[in-house]
């Protein structure tokens, strides 16, 4: 996959499309990923403990890494090596007389 976490994603196709986010989470084995405000479903829960409250939670979805486009990177790499033009010097056979 060519999007990593911290990604800035536009959405290209579903409920979402055109909206932007940025890359919460990645799920490789199933090539999604979860963007932040997109795709949100509702989720209830029940209380486990006694002080715990039950209710329901907006909670962001996975979408398909096929309908998301890269917009912006998290930050720019800098090539490790910087090219260094050599110059050569050019002698030719016949020396100037």
């Amino acid at each position: 996959m060519k999007v990593k976490v911290g990604d800035t994603v536009r959405i290209l196709a579903g409920k979402d499309k055109g909206k932007e986010g940025k890359v919460l989470r990645t799920i490789k084995l199933q090539n999604r990923v979860v963007v932040e405000g997109i795709n949100v479903a509702k989720k209830h829960s029940k209380p486990r403990t006694t002080e715990d409250k039950g209710g329901i939670i907006d909670i962001e979805a996975p979408i398909h890494v096929s309908n998301v486009k890269v917009v912006g990177e998290k930050k720019v790499k800098e090539a490790k090596t910087k090219e260094v033009k050599k110059e050569t010097k050019k002698t030719s056979k016949k020396e100037s007389k």
